[in-house]
C-alpha cells in the first residue's frame, strides 16, 4: 500500500473570506450576488440542494476526488474548520454515493458549513433528515472506493459545474442554485448586492402601487 504523501497533495493553511462577509452574505439570495458581481460565478443547474430548504453559505474548502472513490473526502473532513463549505471535484464519475449518513452526521459534528459536491450522494432522507445541507447532482447507490494510492488533492483549484473555485472563496447555496464569488471580490460583491435588494425592494413597491415595467426601467 502507498504512503500517502500529504506534503505534495494538501494545503492546510489558507486566507478564508472574513466571517463578517460571510454573516452579511447569509442574508442574499445566490441570484443577487451572482448579478451584483457582474453575472459570475455560476454553477451548473445540474447540482442542486437535496432538501428544498437547504441553504449554505461559507469558505470553499476544495476538494479534487479521484473517480468513484471518496477517500479524500474523508480526509478533508479531518482537516476543515467550523464553517468550511466542502467543494469537491469528482473528475467526472458522476454515478457514485460519495457521500451519506456518516460523512454528514462527522460534519454536522464538525459544525461545517455544507457540501457542494459535482457527483451523486446517497441516504437521501436521512440528509433531510440530519439537516447538513448538501447540494449534489442527484442520488447514487453505487458504492465507492478508498484506493490509498490514487492521487487527489485539497486545497488546489477546482472547476466545478463550470465555476473556477479557490480555497477561501465564498460558496452560496439556495434553491435557486449555486453560486462562487472570489475571496478578493466578495466584500465589493455583497456590499453591492445588499445595494441591488435595496433598489429592487424600492422597485417592487413602485410595481404594487401600479406602475409598469416599462415605464420603471425606460423600456421602449
Amino acid at each position: 500500500m502507498a504512503e500517502h504523501d500529504a506534503t505534495s497533495t494538501t494545503i492546510r493553511e489558507f486566507e478564508r473570506v472574513s466571517a463578517d462577509i460571510v454573516n452579511d452574505a447569509r442574508a442574499l439570495p445566490t441570484a443577487t450576488l451572482h448579478e451584483a458581481g457582474g453575472k459570475i460565478g455560476v454553477v451548473s443547474p445540474a447540482i442542486k440542494p437535496v432538501a428544498p430548504e437547504f441553504r449554505i453559505c461559507g469558505p470553499a474548502l476544495t476538494v479534487h476526488s479521484p473517480g468513484g472513490d471518496n477517500l479524500w473526502l474523508h480526509r478533508a473532513l479531518d482537516i476543515a474548520r467550523p464553517g468550511d463549505v466542502l467543494v469537491v471535484h469528482v473528475s467526472g464519475a458522476y454515478e457514485h454515493g460519495y457521500w451519506g449518513e456518516i460523512m454528514t452526521t462527522a460534519a454536522k459534528v464538525k459544525h461545517l458549513g455544507g457540501l457542494v459536491i459535482d457527483g451523486c450522494v446517497r441516504d437521501g432522507v436521512l440528509l433531510e433528515e440530519i439537516g447538513f445541507p448538501v447540494f449534489a447532482r442527484g442520488l447514487c447507490i453505487r458504492g465507492t472506493g478508498k484506493d490509498y494510492g490514487a492521487i487527489g488533492w485539497l486545497n488546489a483549484p477546482v472547476l466545478i459545474g463550470g465555476a473556477r473555485v479557490e480555497a477561501g472563496d465564498l460558496v452560496v447555496g439556495d434553491r435557486d442554485g449555486v453560486v462562487v464569488v472570489p475571496r478578493t471580490r466578495a466584500a465589493e460583491v455583497v456590499g453591492k448586492a445588499q445595494d441591488r435588494e435595496a433598489t429592487e425592494a424600492a422597485i417592487l413597491k413602485r410595481v404594487e402601487a401600479g406602475e409598469t415595467t416599462m415605464r420603471i426601467y425606460g423600456f421602449h
